[in-house]
């Protein structure tokens, strides 16, 4: 997810325990990824107003987790709104502990390596104004 600030793009970075990273989750049976993109987004800030100005394109990572699992990511705009860490009914908390909108250069420094793969993708996106991928 991206917002500009004073015409400068910074993207929305979750952080669970000492790990960062984008909004994400799991596909629900019946769900096609970018409803749960949408969804999940919705769940884990608070925001829903979100725009798909490059499309329906989008990054997978590399396996992770013992090669057993793969995350999606798409790039949306959110050009308004608060973000709030919802309290999760399955966990009674909130999922996060912090958000964070950050440049390009905070975020590289944060994310692990198969993430700054998708930011790098994001940020090519956001200079070509492509809307490939996938």
């Amino acid at each position: 997810m991206v917002r500009s600030f004073a015409g400068v793009p910074r993207f929305l970075l979750l952080r669970a325990y000492g790990y960062w990273d984008f909004p994400k989750g799991e596909v629900e049976p019946g769900e096609e990824p970018i409803e749960t993109a949408r969804r999940e987004a919705a769940e884990e800030t608070g925001l829903e107003d979100l725009e798909l100005r490059w499309g329906e394109a989008f990054r997978e990572t590399e396996p992770y987790r013992g090669g057993r699992k793969v995350a999606r990511y798409y790039l949306a705009e959110s050009p308004e709104g608060e973000v709030v860490l919802p309290v999760s009914p399955e966990l009674g908390r909130p999922e996060h502990h912090e958000a964070r909108w950050v440049s390009y250069g905070e975020a590289r420094g944060l994310l692990v390596p198969r993430l700054q793969a998708v930011l790098a993708w994001a940020r090519e996106r956001l200079e070509t104004g492509s809307r490939g991928g996938g």
